[in-house]
């Protein structure tokens, strides 16, 4: 993985604890859209992590996959991903 590293730990750790968080306010029986505010914040920070490391890959991946001439499978794995995303 060519992404920043400690950037990506970073981001995934936050998320980690707000999901324990969540997780405890579902069983105190928080308020709904207090506990459905926290999921949206995770998947923000979780969106922001994918976002980095496919930055790394168009940079990286992809750039030398089309100086090496074999560019249709990374083509097609950013199309893949597209498809998931706007599911």
């Amino acid at each position: 993985m060519k992404a920043d590293k400690d950037k990506i730990n970073r981001l995934l750790k936050t998320a980690a604890g707000q999901i324990e968080g969540i997780s405890k306010m579902v069983d105190e029986d928080r308020y709904c859209v207090d506990i459905s505010n926290q999921i949206l914040a995770v998947q923000s920070i979780l969106k922001k992590a994918n976002n980095e490391i496919l930055k790394a890959h168009l940079h990286m991946c992809v750039k030398e996959a089309f100086n090496e001439g074999n560019e249709d499978e990374k083509i097609d794995e950013i199309i893949s991903i597209i498809n998931k995303v706007s599911k």
